[in-house]
């Protein structure tokens, strides 16, 4: 029996699209980074099924659990990030995501320096990463880039359903849902959103490079 059959099962819904879409990716001109952020957004989905599943059984595995499924995240953002830099900048940029990147990554060490780090906490520095995010493309709409807004739009619809995670459960509570729940299932329209941002077809000269020091997509096979 599921532990929390709701957060779980919507979950699942989320991984299952999200890897569909990843797929999907593969087979457009999509830049290597945009398909990489949706393996790695649809994993820890998946994951997230497999917790709130299964490993809410046990006191002991959720917090490590969940510490790894924050891992995912993290990583997922991390190319989000490669792939704006790549689009808005151009692929010979990987000094400036790295300096971008930091931003998110010293505000967790100061966190953790001074005692206050955590799972909670990590994921709270990754907002600071999302505002240079939605910052490039904010700077890409002034300059007309083709797909600043839809991905404006698609970060937009992230950032709200984020937000649900702040409903009162009361309000959730009246559709079966708990804010958990809604906010898995309000994501999956925001993934649908980023996903028609960046299948757009690409010319091979426009093909980003990989960051160093980051990993290449795992095969969609």
């Amino acid at each position: 029996m599921l532990a929390e059959p709701a957060p779980a099962l919507t979950d699942l819904a989320l991984g299952l699209v999200t890897v569909a879409l990843a797929a999907r990716l593969g087979r457009t001109g999509a830049h290597r980074h945009w398909r990489t952020s949706f393996w790695w957004a649809g994993a820890a989905a998946l994951a997230g099924f497999v917790h709130h599943g299964f490993v809410k059984h046990s006191a002991a595995l959720d917090g490590p659990s969940w510490a790894v499924i924050s891992a995912m995240v993290v990583v997922a953002v991390s190319y989000l990030l490669a792939g704006t830099v790549a689009e808005v900048l151009g692929p010979r940029h990987g000094r400036t995501f790295w300096l971008l990147r930091s931003i998110g990554i010293g505000a967790y060490a100061v966190l953790a320096v001074t005692g206050h780090a955590g799972v909670t906490a990590l994921l709270a520095c990754e907002s600071l990463t999302m505002v240079c995010i939605l910052a490039l493309w904010g700077r890409a709409a002034v300059r007309r880039h083709p797909m600043a807004g839809p991905m404006i739009a698609a970060l937009a619809a992230s950032g709200a359903a984020a937000a649900a995670k702040a409903i009162d459960p009361g309000v959730t509570g009246r559709v079966g849902l708990d804010p958990t729940s809604a906010y898995h299932l309000a994501q999956i329209a925001g993934i649908l959103l980023l996903h028609l941002a960046v299948s757009a077809p690409r010319t091979q000269e426009r093909e980003a490079r990989p960051v160093p020091g980051l990993p290449d997509a795992p095969s969609a096979r």
